[in-house]
């Protein structure tokens, strides 16, 4: 082997162990260049971007930042939250900007304990969060905020982001009543283009505003949908794609009279999808689907209760035109348990995503949430601002049964980590009575890995009522990236370097 492919070798490794998104895998190979299979490597550097929380001047937010504790992780290392505003290339040690000195927002000081920060007061900015070393596996911080009036009103959640070039929102709305913002932020120090695009039920809404829209280095810029496209149309999907750079994308959807959340992003395009944790007192429940390729999608639609799959009655399929958005009103499908829905292809595997509304309460008192696909929890998936009452984890394993280990970490203010292991049998979803940190203080991070079994999808669900009004919100567990496969040192990359 050359000096040429000694050096690749070792700069795709550095690559992959430092930002946590590479993944290679070894190729195929004969003889005496048979590749060694790639091993798990923690990751060495991990960005998170959180959203501008709200412009409510009686809105109250709260972060709250965790690393599960990862095998073979560095010993030392940092992470912390800095104003999107502030952020530059030399601020995250707390150096000087200018002539403005860059407090942090949020400094955990140890993986396995949750950190808190208060968001909070006039116009908080959007956060621009960096965990090296010891803090990068599976680093994960969570939003939340509560709005006691006005549109939007109620509890509101999101799992800031990891940076990516392209985002899929089914589920958006330019209705009477709805104001949605798609909120993207910059985390590097060049501007990124973004081209921001519409699609209702007849197609692509025509519009060159969402065209070529910059984002200055270290900025967040909140974009209003309904500028984007003339008409109201209550069911779209956005689209968000980076022509260069790259931004964290959340949507804030906020109604007039069943509040507002965050809506996240929906897993890849597939042919087949999950959406876990659909609350039991659900009263209305909205699926809405897109198909971005160009062959229409038949959707098989099944609800994976505690008991098995079943088929809504009057909603056993949906179809959706190529390049169209589709929505079902499913009504209070869970019927007082547990459910996760299923999505399946029942011709050709199509790809879509999807997403779906839920609305708990009734009359004036409602308030709405969103689950979008989601991927599962794969190795591990941590979600964090958990406390001894309002939290509910949901775990589906919509085809074989699966075992899986959850474990509460220590309090924010104190508290003693503590675990169970559940058995999920094939085709069900469960809510979980979760394990809770022994003389728990403040709040704590509940982590997921399957044992052993079929895929596992989950979610946590977020309640706190408030006058009467039932406030909720959900975030859906994917794997939390915190490890990369990385090829052995002598590893033949040669295959790879022809491609």
């Amino acid at each position: 082997m050359n000096r040429t492919t000694l050096s690749l070798i070792a700069g795709a490794t550095a690559l992959a162990a430092v930002t946590g998104f590479a993944s290679l895998n070894a190729p195929a190979a004969s003889g005496d260049n048979t590749a060694k299979a790639a091993t798990q490597q923690p990751v060495e550097r991990t960005s998170l971007l959180c959203p501008q929380p709200s412009t409510s001047e009686i809105a109250e937010t709260a972060y709250t930042s965790y690393t599960p504790v990862t095998q073979g992780a560095a010993d030392s290392g940092k992470a912390e939250l800095q104003a999107a505003a502030v952020e530059s290339a030399d601020s995250a040690s707390g150096k000087k900007t200018g002539k403005k000195t860059v407090k942090p927002a949020l400094k955990p000081a140890e993986p396995g304990k949750p950190a808190t920060g208060d968001g909070s007061g006039a116009e908080p900015p959007a956060l621009v969060g960096t965990a090296e070393g010891k803090f990068a596996p599976g680093w994960t911080v969570q939003e939340t905020t509560a709005v006691a009036a006005g549109t939007g009103r109620g509890l509101l959640g999101t799992n800031c982001t990891a940076p990516d070039t392209e985002f899929w929102f089914p589920g958006v709305s330019t209705a009477t009543g709805r104001t949605d913002y798609v909120h993207l932020t910059n985390p590097d120090d060049s501007a990124a283009v973004v081209d921001v695009e519409l699609y209702g039920k007849d197609g692509t809404l025509k519009s060159t505003v969402g065209e070529g829209i910059t984002v200055q280095p270290h900025a967040s810029e909140p974009i209003l949908l309904s500028t984007l496209a003339s008409g109201q149309q209550a069911d779209l999907t956005v689209h968000v794609t980076v022509r260069s750079g790259r931004v964290g994308a959340a949507v804030q959807a906020l109604d007039d009279k069943i509040g507002g959340d965050w809506l996240a992003a929906s897993t890849d395009p597939a042919g087949s999808l999950v959406m876990p944790g659909i609350p039991k007192d659900a009263t209305a429940v909205r699926l809405v689907a897109f198909a971005p390729g160009d062959q229409d999608a038949d959707l098989k639609v099944r609800l994976a209760s505690p008991s098995g799959l079943i088929t809504p009655a009057g909603n056993e399929t949906l179809h959706v035109k190529a390049g169209m958005t589709a929505a079902a009103d499913l009504g209070d499908v869970t019927r007082g348990e547990a459910g996760s829905l299923v999505l399946t292809s029942t011709g050709t595997s199509a790809p879509v995503v999807a997403a779906l509304q839920v609305v708990r309460g009734k009359g004036s008192k409602q308030e709405m949430a969103f689950i979008p696909a989601t991927s599962p929890v794969g190795g591990r998936a941590t979600v964090a601002d958990n406390s001894s009452k309002g939290t509910t984890l949901a775990l589906s394993a919509p085809g074989r049964s699966a075992q899986v280990k959850v474990t509460a970490s220590a309090g924010s203010e104190g508290g003693t980590a503590a675990t169970k292991t559940y058995t999920i049998k094939g085709g069900t979803t469960q809510d979980v009575d979760a394990p809770v940190p022994a003389g728990l203080k403040g709040t704590y991070a509940l982590t997921v890995e399957p044992v052993s079994g079929g895929p596992v999808y989950a979610s946590r669900t977020l309640a706190s009522a408030q006058e009467g009004v039932p406030g909720f919100t959900i975030q859906t567990l994917p794997d939390d990236r915190g490890t990369v496969a990385v090829p052995e040192a002598d590893q033949d990359l040669s295959v790879l370097l022809k491609k």
